[in-house]
């Protein structure tokens, strides 16, 4: 086992791999990723199909079918996906069993076009976790307005959940507590809360690359000095906030009730700008409890020279505080940054699909 990513797991922290493939799944990669570099999960989005699609030919034959029997592009869409996440959870299955179903996860997304109606993201999480069938499967839901009550109502029929596309530390509270509601109301239903895990994946890089930005405009040695910590300050404060819900008495009684901490997930943890170390988003975010999803080139270079150096993330809110007051007195405004970041997520998150989209009607068309 390699000896960076075993420290970084026995440091309590989930390395979940965020890329999935056909051709992964069929060369037995996902397998030894799990061997050698300690995966415990994976995560998926419309952009990581996208390329999957484009390598080789390992789709050609479910396409040439999908076309034959006259099926449209969602349908198809739909079928490729959950097929793929069907058997990274099967690829998985041991590691769910071993660790109690807290890890071995695989999660896929609702179709982002849904992300403003609940009640169409409802249906849909319910269709993908019937279509996969699997129990270690998680359906990620986007953390908007309209997200939150479907996180809610989907947690509540025992359905498990990656909450998507959190960058506010106010929406953050706000998908914490649709987790609590869920759960409170899965109990009333007569549901194990044992079986049902959740995470919250706090978007990381992104808001570096946006706050950065800004600072780079004023140019000052005091904005020059703020480069690269809005995004970790935002991560540590998000944090904090999650202690402190888990130290309610609402949240001890659905935990005396056998419910599961809905993890913080650290995502978009590939480094955007080179001037920064490639493993920062890993070594500036460990601490017990959490999940880290990385692409491929951010493990592997985790893998060659990450460091392990305690925990990075407990007792960092004052530091954290700090440098969010040290932004505001600068004139960065963080709601404003995050509001805007979601916006652009929701919108990146669209063009992936319609992009994935057309790519299943071009391979259909080439494979047949």
């Amino acid at each position: 086992m390699n000896d960076q990513l075993a420290q970084l797991a026995e440091a309590g922290v989930s390395i979940w791999l965020d890329d999935l493939s056909r051709e992964l799944l069929r060369s037995g990669d996902l397998q030894r990723l799990l061997a050698g570099k300690h995966v415990v999960g994976v995560t998926t989005n419309p952009t990581i199909f996208a390329s999957a699609l484009a390598m080789g030919d390992a789709y050609d034959q479910q396409l040439r079918e999908s076309a034959a029997a006259g099926k449209t592009v969602d349908t198809t869409l739909f079928e490729l996906t959950t097929a793929d996440v069907r058997d990274a959870c099967d690829v998985l299955r041991p590691v769910y069993n071993a660790t109690a179903g807290i890890d071995g996860r695989v999660s896929i997304e609702v179709d982002p076009r849904l992300a403003q109606d609940t009640t169409k993201t409802i249906d849909m999480a319910r269709k993908l976790h019937q279509a996969v069938d699997r129990p270690n499967v998680m359906i990620k839901i986007p953390a908007t307005v309209a997200g939150l009550p479907a996180i809610t109502q989907v947690v509540a029929e025992g359905i498990s959940v990656n909450v998507t596309l959190i960058f506010a530390l106010d929406r953050y509270q706000q998908v914490m507590q649709a987790y609590l509601d869920g759960l409170d109301q899965a109990r009333t239903a007569g549901h194990d809360l044992h079986t049902i895990h959740s995470v919250a994946s706090f978007f990381v890089s992104r808001v570096d690359a946006e706050v950065d930005a800004r600072l780079d405009k004023l140019g000052t040695d005091q904005a020059k000095a703020l480069r690269g910590q809005a995004a970790l300050a935002n991560a540590r404060l998000a944090y904090r906030a999650y202690e402190q819900l888990c130290a309610t008495s609402r949240w001890q009684d659905l935990a005396d009730a056998g419910a599961n901490p809905q993890r913080p997930l650290w995502a978009s943890t590939g480094v955007k700008d080179p001037a920064y170390p490639d493993t920062m988003y890993v070594t500036q975010l460990v601490t017990a409890g959490t999940v880290n999803t990385m692409p491929g080139k951010t493990m592997d270079a985790f893998a060659d020279h990450g460091h392990v150096t305690g925990d990075t993330v407990r007792d960092t809110h004052d530091d954290a505080q700090r440098t969010f007051a040290d932004l505001a007195a600068l004139g960065i405004d963080l709601d404003e940054v995050t509001d805007l970041l979601e916006r652009e997520g929701l919108e990146k998150f669209d063009k992936s699909w319609e992009e994935l989209t057309a790519a299943v009607g071009r391979e259909r068309v080439a494979a047949s």
